[in-house]
């Protein structure tokens, strides 16, 4: 009788896969690009990244002056980066079989982002997914949103000379945010903006929409409608020597 017991090699490659779909399971890939990305990695090295290049968690992702970047995380999440934009993705952690375990938890550093959450939003845990900013950590279940900086760098105020009253400004397409600091929490529902001046003071609703500019390129929203890629091809990611 043949014996059809499995060969340790064959465990071996068996265990290593598992372990690799492990690991891809915690990932960003990037799927739209427009310009340059770059990432600085949780040992300080510094990389410029292509479509398809992957992120993960301890990673701080930058786009320069005209680029855009958009990232899609394995959960189905994305997240859109504006021109001279920094995340930090301090931990990113998805397996579909344990929603418990889910943790989205990443910081606008500087510039601003639409993003629209995945699984990670939706499931388990109402706090796994939540996004750390200047003035206030915004938490997020369910939603399409954009979260913009202009604490930390001016914004230009639409048809004026002068810029935006300094701050965090935020705004929800879908679903609810709910932005927390010192001075308590403040939900925002779908059709509604917000801003926060500063940590201790509480999260207030504006009138209208304060203006703020998300034009990419017609290529770059073209490819995203499609699904083609602007920089197609294999993963061009190359390592900045310093």
């Amino acid at each position: 009788m043949r014996d059809f017991r499995p060969s340790l090699k064959y465990l071996a490659f068996l265990a290593l896969g598992l372990m690799a779909g492990a690991a891809w399971a915690n990932t960003g890939t990037v799927s739209q690009l427009s310009g340059t990305l770059s990432v600085v990695k949780a040992d300080g090295s510094i990389r410029i990244l292509s479509q398809k290049s992957q992120v993960v968690s301890g990673d701080t992702v930058n786009t320069q002056k005209d680029s855009y970047a958009q990232i899609k995380f394995t959960d189905g999440g994305v997240i859109t980066l504006k021109p001279n934009s920094s995340i930090k993705i301090q931990q990113f952690q998805f397996k579909t079989e344990e929603p418990a375990k889910d943790s989205f938890v990443f910081g606008l550093v500087k510039g601003g982002l639409r993003a629209v959450s995945g699984l990670v939003g939706k499931r388990g845990n109402q706090d796994a997914y939540s996004l750390g900013t200047a003035t206030a950590t915004i938490g997020i279940r369910g939603t399409s949103y954009a979260a913009d900086d202009c604490l930390t760098t001016p914004c230009p105020k639409p048809n004026a000379d002068d810029n935006l009253e300094p701050g965090v400004y935020v705004s929800v397409t879908d679903g609810e945010i709910i932005a927390t600091n010192n001075a308590g929490s403040q939900s925002f529902l779908a059709g509604q903006f917000g801003a926060i001046s500063d940590r201790n003071s509480r999260p207030r609703f504006l009138s209208t929409d304060p203006g703020l500019q998300f034009t990419p390129p017609a290529s770059f929203i073209q490819s995203i409608m499609t699904g083609a890629a602007v920089n197609s091809g294999k993963n061009q990611e190359c390592v900045v020597r310093r």
